[in-house]
């Protein structure tokens, strides 16, 4: 039974590597990269790899090195609120509706899945607050900055799993690492207050920093789904991942 677990993930890893050398190659060629500066590349990767540097430090495979459920400080029961490492998810309040439509107007979030959401003031409260099926909670950074959002979409209390989706709409606090600890809070609440067994992910088929971040996070490959979404008048493809209560115990436990 373990060699055949061992041979599904392997072939798992082998599909999601492919996927990822297909988007690394579509974004080189947007940047105009042409076909013989593309082996070059190829060739400098594979020097990188095998150059022998011992001076660089090996990246741990998974962030519970940093991210402990320890360091969690947990006042949902009697503040809604949870908060790690400066960052803190907050249940979403209507006031905050009219700064998250702003956001929606950005070029680069209206590349993602989030992008799709209502315009629209009236309309996006009731997709992020009103609908049952949805919970999101407001993103603060040291307690006074509104960054961003978080949540669940497709919430099934049947089945206990969920769909995550986020945002750090303000620019510049994105690339500080906020994400990352929203992410890991999302999944705390998810798995330790929720008591839910699965949480899983859609990411666009170039989202490769996304893809990144969250396999360090234990989620694990579940499929591609070719041509699944029309964005920016174009077909994507979109990767599904998936992390199980069970990885989580044993990643951060």
């Amino acid at each position: 039974m373990e060699n055949g677990l061992n041979e599904i993930n392997k072939k798992k890893q082998e599909q999601m590597l492919k996927l990822v050398t297909n988007s690394f190659y579509k974004e080189l060629k947007n940047y105009g990269v042409d076909a013989s500066d593309i082996v070059t590349v190829s060739v400098n990767l594979l020097d990188h790899i095998t150059d022998g540097n011992k001076s660089e430090e090996k990246e741990s495979e998974y962030y519970n090195s940093f991210f402990t459920i320890n360091a969690v400080v947990d006042k949902w029961n009697k503040a809604n609120e949870i908060s790690f490492n400066g960052v803190t998810i907050k249940q979403l309040q209507n006031h905050h509706i009219k700064q998250i439509s702003k956001w929606l107007t950005d070029t680069d979030i209206n590349q993602t899945f989030i992008g799709l959401m209502p315009k629209e003031e009236n309309r996006l409260a009731d997709y992020l607050i009103i609908r049952p099926d949805n919970k999101y909670f407001a993103i603060y950074y040291e307690n006074e900055h509104f960054v961003g959002i978080i949540g669940a979409e497709n919430i099934d209390h049947t089945f206990k799993k969920l769909e995550m989706k986020k945002m750090i709409g303000e620019q510049l606090f994105r690339g500080k690492g906020i994400a990352k600890s929203a992410t890991f809070l999302f999944l705390y609440y998810t798995f330790n207050v929720m008591n839910f067994n699965k949480v899983y992910i859609h990411s666009l088929d170039t989202n490769i920093g996304n893809i990144n971040i969250n396999s360090k996070f234990g989620f694990g490959l579940e499929g591609i789904l070719y041509g699944e979404v029309f964005i920016n008048e174009k077909f994507r493809d979109v990767l599904r991942m998936g992390l199980l209560k069970s990885t989580w115990d044993d990643i951060f436990s």
